[in-house]
């Protein structure tokens, strides 16, 4: 039998179903037995070779050279970007980790196949949690036929910065939204028996400098914000792991901060998995490891030799070491990865494309629909001029560490290389109406397209804005000349549909003058099929903002987005952000600072209306009922959002999300509804007892179809 050796243990070069079969009779092999005793029990038998073998990464297979002992390693491993080595001989499985922000990634370069989402933004803008379960499940499913155990999605910090590359990657700007969606993800992703992390905690709101920016906030402002965000997904989804972020929060990076690790995650939210480091996120040995960091990734440039050697030493007590691994340990039993490990098979992709799909029809928000252009009527429609964004192809994606590969693109997996996806809109587009005539222009030729949009009855407008983690967008403005494309398609055909395809927030200088503006975000596999369907009408559009579109970058909280300073030295903080803004976090800003918006949050339009009424307040304001009826002709969903203001004496005057649901009716039909309400969300954070607190006072509860249209009033009273 031949051995490898790996991180100071022996791995032996035999099928991981063979060794894992081989310790079945162990004690901590009883699923009975509660995922800590099991835990414990392994930890009773493990080397300290093996605790520190488990504590860190094994490298990235395609990054470069790999040292020998983790090429050795990597033996065991999937293709993954991260690996964790486990005590396989103990019938413990090594921990095989991929990114899946919105699907597998690296499918291609291993051989496989996964399903691109829609963005994880343009999911947000559903409002539904059961999408967001679905979202999370099909990942889940999809990782473990790749033969993973771990996924790394889950990003869930707030849109304090719009021109974050990252922003696609995340929930929008409100906790309460943010908060519940990616709970529900991730809930439903660890239920395919894997482990389910969150990230990236905490305040990782910009990717320009993202390793040297510290991040200056108050407590109560973190707590009521970004925070609350976690919390609330926590709480819900239950992940196993917890990764923290790259940059610094209030003077200490976010993976050696003990007031986040310990204080706020381990103590206070009772978080029983482990913290792990974003790749290459750590900086020390025992300050991180005191600070509550339980997995360093991807090397082991901090938790490997030197772990070991100040934990002989003394400077690490074996306890704190012991604390790191149990944790490991809990999750991979708490999570199922013990007793029903990966098993690689074909995935179903006609069924990924039908979950993408259906998510990315619940996620397009119409903007705009003067004199109901839309939904186009394919009997009675003669000519379409089609124009830009590759409609002829397909539909953009998000790039970094995010990407999923698509098919057909060698390229798809070099870093930040613009990847579409290919499901054409104007091939489904024609496909709705086989008797109208269809031209395309790419819109590189601005008078080429004028032309056509002149000659047809109605222009359609795809335009696009590209994100990738790694940098930072410089304005909101659609890059490479498209608002100028527009400014003039619209002047030639005022029946001109804009469907933009972006990852945040954008601009829109040339609105007033269009027909109609549909968001349709990074639109995934089946974003082509998904847009006809909404623009011809056969999905009635039910998406709502889950972010503020603001009328300029002037409006923001910063007018730009800092930068570091040259020469930096790379692993030290080395400039601030000071979020002034506080707990304001995206529309609440605008309401404070009395700043008009584009679209507000939770806006959305839909092709009928609706109609709320009759509003009830429970005494406490734990719930809110209503009557909502759809008052047109055709079948629909709407958002019902609730809002609240808290007393004059918290000092926070502006609306905040309180809860919400959405409800499908057919024409006509009436429902009451009954919304609870989230309690923390009309809390402030009280620094001094270190909790929440709900102020003494009249609260007014708020209800309607987007943050600017509250129809319904009522209060109460603490």
């Amino acid at each position: 039998m031949k051995h490898l050796y790996a991180s100071g243990f022996v791995i032996v070069a035999m099928s991981m179903m063979t060794v894992l079969a081989q310790a079945q009779q162990k004690p901590w092999q009883d699923a009975s037995v509660p995922a800590e005793k099991r835990a414990e029990m392994v930890l009773g038998q493990m080397t300290l070779d093996e605790k520190i073998a488990i504590v860190h990464g094994e490298g990235i297979p395609h990054r470069g050279t790999l040292p020998p002992e983790m090429k050795a390693a990597q033996l065991l491993g999937n293709g993954g970007v991260g690996l964790a080595i486990a005590p396989v001989r103990l019938g413990i499985p090594v921990i095989d980790m991929s990114d899946a922000a919105y699907g597998v990634r690296s499918s291609a370069e291993n051989g496989r196949y996964s399903t691109a989402l829609p963005s994880n933004v343009g999911s947000a803008a559903s409002w539904d949690p059961v999408a967001a379960c679905a979202y999370g499940s099909l990942i889940g499913k999809e990782l473990r036929a790749q033969g993973f155990g771990m996924t790394l999605g889950g990003g869930t910090n707030l849109t304090r910065e719009p021109r974050n590359g990252r922003t696609f990657e995340y929930m929008g700007e409100d906790p309460l939204l943010a908060g519940t969606l990616v709970g529900n993800r991730i809930k439903c992703e660890g239920e395919q028996h894997l482990i389910s992390d969150i990230k990236h905690y905490a305040m990782n709101d910009q990717e320009s400098g993202r390793t040297l920016v510290d991040a200056h906030i108050s407590e109560r402002a973190m707590r009521e914000s970004d925070l609350l965000a976690f919390q609330i997904g926590v709480k819900i989804g239950d992940p196993k792991a917890v990764m923290c972020s790259y940059n610094g929060v209030n003077g200490d990076y976010s993976c050696e901060n003990k007031y986040l690790l310990t204080d706020v995650l381990k103590k206070d939210w009772a978080f029983k998995g482990f913290v792990i480091s974003d790749w290459g996120g750590t900086h020390s040995t025992e300050k991180a490891s005191a600070a509550g960091l339980d997995m360093e990734q991807e090397w082991s440039h901090f938790y490997g030799e030197k772990l070991k050697d100040a934990v002989v030493a003394g400077r690490v007590p074996m306890a704190e070491l012991d604390e790191h691994v149990r944790r490991i340990l809990w999750a991979e039993f708490a999570s199922g990865l013990v007793d029903d490990p990966p098993h690689k098979k074909l995935v179903d992709p006609q069924a990924g494309f039908d979950v993408a799909r259906r998510i990315e029809e619940q996620s397009i928000v119409l903007l705009r629909n003067r004199r109901d252009l839309l939904p186009l009527e394919a009997a009675k429609l003669k000519s379409v001029a089609v124009i830009g964004g590759r409609a002829d192809f397909g539909t953009i994606s998000g790039g970094g560490s995010a990407q999923v590969d698509a098919p057909g693109d060698p390229d798809a997996g070099k870093w930040q290389h613009k990847v579409w996806f290919p499901n054409s809109p104007l091939e489904a587009m024609m496909a709705k109406a086989p008797g109208a005539t269809f031209t395309f222009s790419t819109g590189d030729d601005i008078a080429a397209a004028v032309a056509a949009a002149k000659a047809a009855e109605v222009a359609v407008v795809f335009a696009w804005q590209w994100e990738s983690e790694g940098s930072d967008l410089p304005n909101l403005s659609l890059p490479e000349g498209q608002d100028k494309l527009i400014a003039a398609v619209v002047a030639a055909n005022p029946r001109t549909v804009v469907v933009l395809e972006t990852g945040t927030a954008v601009t829109m200088p040339w609105l007033d003058q269009t027909g109609a503006v549909v968001e349709a975000w990074y639109g995934g596999s089946k974003g082509g099929d998904a847009i006809a369907n909404v623009l011809f009408g056969d999905v009635n559009p039910s998406g709502k903002l889950p972010m503020t579109f603001p009328v300029s970058e002037a409006d923001l909280p910063r007018p730009t987005v800092a930068q570091p300073p040259k020469g930096a030295t790379p692993g030290k903080l080395a400039f601030v952000v000071d979020y002034t803004e506080g707990a304001k976090v995206g529309y609440k800003w605008y309401e404070a600072e009395k700043k008009p918006v584009l679209f507000p949050f939770g806006f959305g339009l839909s092709y009928t209306s609706f109609k709320y009424s009759g509003l009830k307040v429970d005494a406490d304001g734990a719930q809110v009922s209503f009557t909502l009826t759809n008052t047109g002709q055709r079948k629909g969903a709407e958002v019902a959002e609730v809002y609240a203001t808290i007393p004059d004496s918290a000092g926070e005057p502006w609306k905040r999300l309180v809860g919400w649901q959405k409800v499908e009716l057919a024409a006509g039909e009436s429902r009451k509804i009954t919304v609870p309400t989230e309690s923390l969300t009309m809390s402030v954070w009280d620094e001094a007892a270190k909790k929440f607190e709900r102020p003494a006072g009249v609260y007014k509860v708020m209800v309607g179809g987007s943050l600017m249209v509250l129809p319904l009033e009522g209060t109460f009273q603490r």
